[in-house]
């Protein structure tokens, strides 16, 4: 088992904040962007192989809104530099809200306790993705990749017990308990070879989903048994 020290991206640290302090707006306090009408990854709901201390995962390529945080290079913000990829050979990973997780669907939101969670998650937003990949086979995965797939790279968050609101991955619906153990560090760690789920600290996918669209449809959603 790993040890239970912090090593969470900066991404996490500031989702962390924006939870925490309720900054949910988009645009009016430059917390983050929407990218209007233009391709993307989305991997929120992905399973990713650790390798080399980083996360390679498996994402959906979409069309249309999504949000993230500015990530501002030379070339522009976030949705500039996904929009500069078509062509290119890459994309970003951007967030929307997954149809599969809205009720009625096939995969809820699944929280991992902040006082017990120890375990590994993947931080996709604002990861690049390589569309090269779309359709080919890929290290630590079964089959290939979909042509509606590419693998995107994307830094790891390590959830420390009692620092923090916990976080939260997508799975199985109806919910499934054993799913839980992905909450924690014997199974979803860095070593190398190792699978993952992309997440997010409690409560993001909420505030992501509200930024981006206004409000929050009912959603599935599974908690640890007692």
């Amino acid at each position: 088992m790993m040890s239970r020290r912090v090593r969470s991206s900066g991404l996490a640290a500031l989702l962390v904040a924006f939870v925490t302090c309720g900054a949910a707006t988009a645009g009016g306090d430059g917390a983050f962007v929407i990218c209007k009408k233009q391709r993307y990854a989305l991997c929120a709901t992905a399973r990713c192989l650790v390798y080399n201390q980083v996360a390679y995962c498996a994402c959906d390529v979409k069309f249309g809104d999504s949000i993230s945080l500015p990530f501002t290079l030379a070339e522009g913000d976030a949705c500039a530099v996904d929009k500069k990829g078509f062509g290119n050979g890459y994309m970003l990973s951007t967030y929307s809200l997954p149809s599969s997780v809205r009720a009625g669907g096939t995969q809820a939101l699944y929280t991992c306790p902040g006082d017990t969670a120890d375990g590994a998650y993947a931080q996709c937003d604002g990861g690049f993705c390589f569309t090269s990949t779309s359709g080919r086979r890929f290290p630590g995965f079964a089959r290939k990749l979909k042509a509606n797939q590419v693998m995107c790279s994307c830094p790891i968050s390590v959830a420390a017990p009692g620092a923090g609101p916990g976080f939260q991955i997508v799975g199985p619906y109806p919910c499934q308990q054993e799913f839980f153990a992905n909450c924690y560090s014997d199974v979803a760690n860095t070593d190398t070879g190792s699978s993952i789920y992309v997440g997010a600290p409690t409560g993001t996918p909420r505030l992501l989903t509200r930024a981006l669209y206004g409000s929050v449809p009912p959603l599935n959603h599974c908690e640890m048994a007692p």
